[in-house]
């Protein structure tokens, strides 16, 4: 379950290249076009933010903690400068700690009453995105640290408040509630995203079907569909291939490179 690990490698919509979260520069790139978000460039967290990206982009990391820490004390209220401490930290507990402030962070930056308003929105809305990042990375380090029922919950509450899911957080509950044996619940997620037709969807259909009865015409029968929406996966599963130690950046509906991933996931 190495997608669940806290620092494994990020899910292929959040980052790209070396340094992590790309998309960080993007929306700070957009936010200089909408400066109404986080309440301007001029405003703390948007100082706040600067500071962060200036962080990301330091291989030392003395200097991007040094930074991350100026950014908290330019404004408390900024997430990103809490996750980032969370993914240098030296230890599990440190990581959840320092996530569970980036979460509480990013609710303050949102405010209760848009928070409220943009449940099912989330996302969606640049403000949002520091929040669902350190929700993410909070519930990633609660699976290691073995708070299981805690991290399960977190993902389920994310896809109450994102349920067009950009983040791939169902994949990763999904995996979660299979290592947990929650078979039903496992059932009633794949059917709240009935056309998802990718590997990691049509496989864990497949393995749930096996788990509920065995080598059963049901089990065959999504074995069958999930091997029409992509045939690689089985040489990687069973070993006739190897998964390579580096998995693809960016992946294709049906080709090897989606097998890869999802089979180096498991």
């Amino acid at each position: 379950m190495a997608k669940k690990k806290r620092n494994a490698k990020r899910p292929k919509g959040e980052s790209g290249g070396e340094l992590p979260f790309d998309r960080r520069a993007m929306e700070q790139a957009m936010q200089h076009f909408a400066e109404q978000l986080f309440g301007g460039e001029g405003s703390p967290l948007g100082r706040a933010l600067e500071l962060v990206h200036e962080a990301y982009e330091q291989r030392d990391p003395r200097r991007r903690e040094a930074l991350a820490r100026k950014a908290i004390e330019v404004c408390a209220d900024c997430a990103d400068a809490y996750s980032l401490l969370a993914e240098d930290a030296r230890s599990v507990q440190e990581a959840v700690k320092q996530y569970e402030e980036a979460v509480a962070a990013g609710r303050r930056a949102i405010g209760e009453k848009t928070f409220r308003q943009l449940v099912g929105q989330f996302w969606g809305h640049l403000e949002t995105r520091p929040y669902m990042r350190a929700r993410y990375g909070l519930a990633q380090a609660l699976w290691e640290a073995g708070r299981h029922e805690d991290a399960v919950a977190h993902y389920a509450d994310m896809l109450r408040l994102n349920p067009n899911d950009n983040q791939g957080i169902r994949y990763v509950l999904s995996d979660c509630l299979l290592a947990l044996e929650r078979h039903e619940e496992v059932e009633r997620l794949l059917d709240e995203y009935p056309q998802d037709d990718s590997a990691g969807w049509t496989y864990t259909r497949a393995l749930l079907e096996f788990r509920k009865g065995g080598d059963s015409p049901a089990a065959r029968d999504a074995l069958a569909v999930a091997a029409e929406t992509n045939a690689h996966v089985p040489e990687y599963l069973t070993g006739n291939r190897a998964v390579p130690e580096d998995t693809p950046e960016y992946v294709e509906h049906g080709a090897e490179d989606e097998a890869i991933n999802y089979v180096a996931s498991q």
